[in-house]
C-alpha cells in the first residue's frame, strides 16, 4: 500500500505534533474514514472469500463471533464506501477495491503475526496483532514488512531472537 501525503499530522513547521491516542486515531479515521472494526470486517470477508467463494451474513456472523445483525449494519456500510456488493438476504461480494484492500489487511496481519513469532512471543498471539495491526502507521507497517523480509532471509537472527525471548 503506497504511503500518502497526510500520514502523520504536522505542525506548520513541518514537524510531527503530539497527540492522544484518540487524537491520532480520529485523525487516522479522516484520512481513511476506515475504523478498526471495518478493516476486521474486511479482512474476513476476504478471508472467506478465498475459501467459499459466496459469503452470506451469517457465514460472516459465526466467523467474527457477533450477531447477524451487526454484520447487516456493517456489511452495509462498506457497501456504501464502494467496498462491497449486497443486497438484503444476499450473497456478500467483493469488489475489485474491497479485494484489494482485503488483500493488504490480510497480509498485514499474517506479517504481524509471523513478526511476533519471530522475535518469540509465544502466548496471546492473536490478541497481540489484533492489538499492534489497527495502530500503526503506513509508515511503520511497511518498515515491518521489510523487516520480516530481512529476518526471513537470515533465519539464524530469528532464532537468536526467539532463544533470547525463550531465556528471559
Amino acid at each position: 500500500m503506497e504511503l500518502r501525503s497526510g500520514d502523520f499530522i504536522m505542525k506548520e513547521n513541518n514537524r510531527e505534533e503530539f497527540h492522544t491516542f484518540r487524537g491520532y486515531t480520529l485523525a487516522q479515521f479522516a484520512r481513511d474514514d476506515l475504523s478498526a472494526s471495518m478493516e476486521d470486517y474486511l479482512e474476513m470477508i476476504y478471508r472467506l472469500s478465498r475459501g467459499e467463494g459466496q459469503i452470506r451474513v451469517n457465514d460472516l456472523a459465526r466467523a467474527l463471533n457477533v450477531q447477524p445483525p451487526s454484520v447487516t449494519k456493517m456489511v452495509k456500510k462498506l457497501a456504501g464506501k464502494g467496498f462491497l456488493e449486497y443486497e438484503r438476504y444476499g450473497v456478500i461480494q467483493l469488489t475489485d477495491t474491497g479485494r484489494e484492500m482485503g488483500r493488504y489487511l490480510l497480509d498485514r496481519h499474517n506479517m504481524l503475526e509471523e513478526f511476533l513469532r519471530l522475535i518469540g512471543v509465544k502466548r496471546r498471539l492473536l490478541e497481540n496483532v489484533e492489538r499492534i495491526e489497527h495502530n500503526l502507521t503506513p509508515e511503520a507497517i511497511q518498515c515491518l514488512f521489510n523487516l520480516v523480509d530481512y529476518l526471513r532471509q537470515r533465519p539464524e537472527i530469528g532464532a537468536e531472537l526467539s532463544r533470547q525471548s525463550a531465556d528471559g
